[in-house]
């Protein structure tokens, strides 16, 4: 399995920006689509964006659609995720997860590989 630790969180009040970062050791890291996920306090974790292989396509989920936008860099073994315009809402703990899937997988079951989560708190 591949490693991943995330980076990047923190407080920010809303409208703000962050981004998180995921660094992957162990596997070959083009080898693996990646994932964000994010988990509320008593909610499921629940599907924020995915991004193939190659970097060539990506997919949100429609309560972060034209706000996040992630991105990889392979020679970097390197997944970002540039959260803007934040609100209180995306508070929450955020995973990033390897799939070795090929399609855009936005379930948690299709992922084998998963971070420890990183903090980001929107003020309001």
């Amino acid at each position: 399995q591949v490693q991943l630790v995330e980076s990047g969180g923190g407080l920010v009040q809303a409208g703000g920006s962050l981004r998180l970062s995921c660094a992957a050791s162990g596997r070959t890291f083009s080898n693996y689509g990646m994932g964000w996920f994010r988990q509320a306090p008593g909610k499921e974790r629940e599907f924020v964006s995915v991004i193939t292989r190659n970097g060539g396509t990506t997919y949100y989920a429609d309560s972060v659609k034209g706000r996040f936008t992630i991105s990889r860099d392979n020679t970097k073994n390197t997944v970002y995720l540039q959260m803007n315009s934040l609100k209180p809402e995306d508070t929450a703990v955020y995973y990033c997860a390897a799939t070795t899937g090929i399609l855009l997988h936005t379930s948690v079951s299709s992922y084998s590989s998963w971070g420890q989560g990183t903090q980001v708190t929107v003020s309001s």
